[in-house]
């Protein structure tokens, strides 16, 4: 095993079906990462495992007393 990172071998991101994708930002390079429940957590651009979820676009209300 090497000690660099390769990235996997993906020419395209059209074979993620919308459904089952969930999008994270890197917490190195902003990038946007798409990622499937069963798919490894990291960064497909510069190999970080630091992952934020992103915001949900629904409107989130919560009762406050």
């Amino acid at each position: 095993m090497s000690g660099t990172y390769q990235p996997p071998n993906t020419s395209s991101r059209d074979d993620i079906k919308e459904g089952n994708v969930i999008y994270y930002t890197c917490g190195d390079c902003a990038v946007r990462v798409p990622l499937e429940p069963s798919a490894p957590i990291r960064c497909q651009k510069c190999g970080a495992r630091v992952l934020y979820k992103e915001r949900t676009k629904r409107m989130v209300q919560f009762e406050a007393r």
